[in-house]
């Protein structure tokens, strides 16, 4: 195999920078929810999607989570499997069906997000308000040009 010219400075590259962090904190948060709750991750990324926005369809909350739609299948029986999670047939189109949160689903998404939000409040404490700004609005504009770009890679392959 032949060297590649430049070194690849895996630690400095954005992509993967991110992914680390995610699954960090993904993952300390996940502590929180899987002992109390018995929740995977996926589960409670569809969970906290429904619990902002639903009645969405899998498909909707597979954009929402930027899962893949075998992720959120199988994230959502589990959640319709512990009665976290209704399905009903959407009235619009009978050829869907919508999701929301059970009563009992909601209950635990009520006590979950409090202790999302400890977490958050904890890792942004390492920034100073002015910081937490300018994060925000970076990962805005990252988020709609990385967004607009899959659109158009997407467009592309059609």
């Amino acid at each position: 195999m032949k060297p590649i010219a430049t070194p690849f400075a895996l630690d400095r590259f954005v992509p993967y920078r991110l992914s680390v962090l995610s699954n960090n904190v993904s993952d300390a948060i996940a502590r929180l929810y899987r002992s109390r709750f018995g929740l995977t991750i996926p589960e409670w990324r569809c969970m906290a999607v429904l619990g902002s926005f639903a009645p969405l369809s899998a498909s909707e909350v597979a954009a929402r989570t930027a899962m893949d739609k075998v992720q959120v299948s199988r994230a959502v029986a589990a959640l319709l499997q512990k009665g976290f999670a209704l399905q009903a047939t959407d009235r619009q189109d009978r050829r869907r069906s919508k999701l929301n949160l059970s009563a009992s689903g909601a209950r635990v998404y009520a006590r979950i997000v409090p202790l999302a939000q400890a977490a958050e409040a904890e890792l942004l404490a390492a920034l100073t308000p002015r910081e937490r700004k300018s994060l925000s609005t970076l990962l805005d504009k990252l988020s709609a040009h990385a967004a607009a770009q899959a659109q158009q890679r997407k467009g592309d392959e059609e």
